[in-house]
């Protein structure tokens, strides 16, 4: 069929001759033989009468003998692109090599077959604008940014040219250089500003987002001037290949003209006029980028001093929008003035809120600033925005959901986790909520009705600390004032997202907090009374129960463990097996015996699996997941899950949500042991070192059939999470298995372990006001009460354990519990005694250190008459010293929660004290594993592989070695 239709149009695109047309008669003969004898054959009985006068007509000549030639203009057109279609045969040279290529264009060509309405021409189309709130954020990177290595001898330039070599290529062809160093750029300032640029266009930054919505501008001038062409042909007579040059558009001011009508980029730069008067570089960047776009505006808060009406100084307001002028100097449009400071609330709420005046049109779309934009994606937002004048049920759209790419995940494997699952959440997630009506407005890229949201409370609630999630309550604020929020996924826009762990974790402690927050807020109660029954529960799944129930996940393992333990301490664990097995009741065996078959952290993974199974295919899907496993996506995920339980869970107790800046950089430096320790030490060390303690009272005393092996089994997915917490921050730390790092962080962590605090020294400096920072969260008098009901927990594994003891003989009595709180007070007034120093105790410094050797020595004879002349075993002792570590942390919890109590007791830097060796012994569990895997060379070069990709992993060892040659060079 193809060979034959190719034959025909190869004909038809000629001018009409006697034997071409007696060549297309033989063609569409030969086409229509072929069409009938393959393809509509078994239908031929049911047509009979028809298929004999097609036959007859045939045999008699008159089959197609009449054609009528394509002599219109714009049916030839249409012939030749049909014809062109038909014999283009595009190689695998064409392909592009690059994925990112690849991938838009795979998603473009895919997206033209979805449906979308159909676009009005630019004249007709809804005008709108784009909205992006900007802090103090990167801009521009500049030549020192780029060019700086870091401790391991990379830079930014060096990464990216790893992680993009074919773009660096094309890069140095466009601006005609061969291979150059960054020396050879600096020779050139108009190269150097090329470089910065193309450096800044593959980070997070500003420069990237403005270039990415300026596209839409050109996508309107390059529609808009094949529009008037197209007209101008017609009435003409040209044909459509003289009027599809699109050569000039970008000079057309009619174009020009009819895109700036329907567009508007405005960026909120709430401190550029501070900036500007202590010439910060990003002020000079932000100029230089509307000076590069002309249809960009810029809105910030300018401060100015003034006199009252009664003569005082004050400070007065204004809300002003720029742009560039012809001269490339800053032209102001509006200034509004204001009648006090803006920022009462949250600061990216209320940068949105003084800069909205300033937009434009009649839709919003809201963009982050780490956020990208195609050329060819906005092509279609002339089909978007038609979505508003759209059927979608009851009521017009006033949310238009957008999907999001997230671009940063090559950049390593937790990049492409969180990338992975971003995108199952923005395809398969949102669609879904979108046809249950209960999606909400998650972040950017929703496109907004402007003017049902600015006559109805704006787009941004800023409430201090219970707005902290200011982006899921313009969703709320929509639906209770009965909008309808959709989704579409046949364009898309970039994304950045966190590349390293403690980003992430920042950014899921930021939204855990958040979502805290919203079970406080009226927003929630009113949605979960107005919405219908099924509504409510997916509502409630998808917002804040998502948390609870993370949440109650945890607390279930928790639940268990301690139940288990008490059975095990008490006994019952034994006697209950052995009751169920005399009776045969093997159901009660089997539920005594229950346990997670998978790690629980994993089932946050199911959607994405799902996801990845619908958006590539099962075998792509299955090779995704296995290649993630291989990462150890597992152990990230079930650390993520502690992390969202950590915060959620604070706030629910004491709130006190706040914004946390989880920087926007590329992540290729090794973080420092301390640096770990201070941001997951109470969040995941503490509560994976509980479980373990658990665990190991549980192995040492509990009753398990099978023996130590059976409770291996039994318990294995607990031990994952254990793992998981206390060492998934070292496993995904670059260089986190390198001797010399280890050394180098050994001696950083002593020396802030030890280090004094005191008025304005940071807690990164010290480890006393890290301590004191980290007890700000608890603040009212029934969060207090509160966290002295959970601390009592620990008192549970010294009630059990000296009951245990062989020293016992299982002596029952309440006797033998409080004598061994009199061995623990007596433990810690030694504690006393060997932390007191010279420098406290200056009257007798060699006294001191004499009692504290001889109280050394008498320490070690008592345990060994101890296990040598009574029932006293070493056993005992590791399980004493198990029992009085719960206990001790429980005391310093308490003592915590109630500080003004124990400030008054004077007794505060005893708990200092003692807190200091639990952070001191916590770190050297956590440590000591991390020694003894920097020992072995190839596990650091294992570990490289697994977070980065291979070329990025070459470059790495190639930078280190180069870098150890230069030290011994200088040396």
């Amino acid at each position: 069929v193809q060979s034959r239709l190719t034959g025909l149009t190869g004909l038809l695109i000629r001018d009409e001759t006697a034997d071409r047309k007696a060549g297309v008669t033989k063609a569409l003969r030969e086409l229509y033989e072929v069409v009938t004898h393959e393809f509509l054959a078994p239908n031929l009985r049911e047509e009979f009468d028809t298929w004999q006068l097609l036959l007859r007509a045939r045999n008699d000549g008159r089959l197609f003998s009449n054609i009528l030639w394509p002599n219109d203009l714009e049916m030839k057109e249409q012939v030749k692109r049909l014809h062109l279609l038909l014999t283009v045969k595009d190689s695998a040279a064409n392909i592009p090599k690059n994925l990112e290529a690849q991938r838009r264009l795979q998603f473009f060509t895919n997206s033209l077959f979805m449906d979308m309405p159909e676009a009005k021409p630019v004249s007709e189309m809804i005008p709108f604008c784009v909205f992006t709130p900007y802090y103090s954020e990167t801009v521009l990177y500049s030549m020192s940014e780029l060019c700086v290595d870091n401790e391991d001898g990379i830079s930014i330039l060096f990464y990216l040219q790893k992680i993009f070599p074919d773009e660096w290529a094309n890069f140095l062809e466009r601006i005609g250089r061969g291979e150059s160093s960054e020396e050879d750029f600096k020779e050139s300032p108009s190269d150097t500003l090329e470089l910065r640029f193309w450096v800044s266009y593959r980070g997070q930054t500003l420069a990237r987002t403005v270039r990415g919505m300026m596209y839409y501008r050109r996508a309107l001038m390059l529609q808009s001037y094949l529009e008037k062409r197209y007209l101008g042909g017609i009435e003409d007579g040209y044909s459509a290949l003289e009027y599809i040059d699109t050569q000039g558009y970008q000079l057309s001011p009619d174009a020009r003209a009819q895109a700036d009508l329907k567009f508007t980029y405005v960026v909120s730069c709430q401190i550029y006029g501070q900036q500007k008067q202590r010439k910060a570089p990003e002020a000079a960047d932000i100029a230089l980028l509307l000076q590069r776009n002309e249809a960009l505006r810029v809105a910030f808060i300018h401060e100015e001093d003034g006199v009252s009406s009664d003569g005082q100084a004050i400070k007065e307001y204004h809300s002003k929008l720029v742009k560039a002028d012809i001269h490339g100097k800053d032209q102001e449009i509006y200034s509004i003035k204001l009648p006090g400071n803006p920022k009462l609330g949250e600061g990216k709420p209320e940068n949105q809120n003084h800069a909205i005046i300033f937009t434009r049109g009649d839709a919003i779309q809201t963009i982050d600033m780490n956020q990208d934009n195609y050329l060819e994606e906005a092509m279609k937002v002339r089909n978007l925005l038609e979505e508003f004048r759209g059927n979608h049920g009851i009521r017009y759209p006033t949310i238009l959901g957008v999907r999001e790419h997230v671009f940063t995940g090559s950049v390593s494997s937790l990049a492409s986790f969180m990338s992975k699952q971003e995108t199952s959440f923005v395809t398969l997630g949102q669609r879904v909520l979108a046809y249950l009506k209960v999606r909400m407005h998650y972040g950017h890229p929703d496109v907004f009705d402007r003017i049902f949201h600015i006559t109805r409370g704006g787009i941004s609630k800023a409430s201090r600390v219970i707005n902290i999630s200011e982006d899921i309550y313009a969703g709320f604020n929509s639906t209770l004032r009965q909008g309808n929020i959709t989704h579409h996924e046949y364009i898309q826009v970039g994304k950045g997202r966190d590349v390293g762990l403690n980003q992430i974790a920042l950014f899921e402690g930021k939204v855990a907090g958040g979502n805290g927050e919203q079970v406080l807020s009226r927003d929630v109660y009113r949605l979960g009374q107005l919405f219908d029954f099924f509504r409510m529960l997916t509502f409630f799944y998808t917002t804040v129960g998502y948390y609870v129930c993370t949440m109650m996940t945890v607390l279930t393992v928790y639940i268990f463990l301690y139940g288990r333990v008490y059975l095990a301490l008490s006994g019952l664990d034994h006697s209950i097996s052995r009751q169920a097995r005399f009776l045969g009741n093997t159901a009660l065996d089997a539920a005594l015996n229950a346990q997670f078959l998978v790690q629980i952290g994993v089932f946050t993974a199911v959607p994405m699996i799902m996801g990845f199974i619908l958006e590539l295919g099962l075998m792509k899907a299955i090779f995704s997941f296995i290649t993630m496993q291989l990462q150890f996506c597992s152990v990230f995920f079930t650390f993520s899950l502690g992390t969202r339980t950590h915060y959620f869970g604070r706030t629910i107790l004491h709130g006190g949500a706040k914004y946390r800046a989880t920087g926007r950089g590329f992540v290729v430096r090794h973080i420092k042991f301390a640096d770990n320790y201070r941001l997951y030490s109470r969040s995941h060390f503490v509560k994976a070192l509980e479980v373990a303690l658990l665990l190991i009272v549980y192995i040492a005393y509990g009753y398990t059939k099978g023996g130590s092996s059976s409770f291996i089994l039994l318990t294995i997915s607990s031990w994952i999470m254990v793992i998981s917490w206390l060492f998934a921050p070292y496993i995904f730390n670059p260089s986190g298995f390198e001797w010399q790092k280890t050394v180098e962080d050994f001696d950083d962590w002593t020396n802030w372990l030890f280090y004094k605090g005191g008025v304005g020294v940071k807690g990164e400096n010290s480890w006393e006001s890290w301590w004191e920072e980290e007890q700000a969260h608890i603040q009212t008098f029934r969060g207090r009460i509160l966290e002295t009901i959970l601390s009592l927990r620990f008192l549970l594994f010294q009630y059990g354990i000296v009951y245990k003891l062989k020293i016992t003989a299982h002596n029952t009595s309440l006797a033998m519990y409080g004598f061994s709180w009199i061995v623990l007070l007596v433990m810690v007034l030694l504690f006393k005694l060997f932390t007191a120093t010279p420098r406290k105790s200056t009257a007798l410094p060699i006294f001191i250190r004499f009692l504290q050797g001889l109280l050394a020595i008498g320490i070690i004879a008592a345990i060994a008459c101890l296990i040598g002349f009574t029932d006293f075993t070493i056993a005992d002792l590791f399980a004493s010293a198990l029992a009085f570590l719960a206990t001790g942390w429980c005391i310093l919890c308490l003592a915590i929660t109630w500080k003004r109590v124990v400030k008054t007791l004077g007794l505060w830097d005893s708990v200092r004290e003692i807190s200091r060796m639990y952070d001191a012994g916590m770190g050297a569990v956590i440590f000591a594993p991390i020694v003894f895997f920097s020992w072995f060379p190839f596990v650091s070069t294992f570990q490289s592989r697994i977070l980065f990709n291979q070329a990025f992993s070459r470059g790495l060892e190639i930078s280190l070695i180069l870098a150890g040659n230069k030290a011994n060079q200088e040396s």
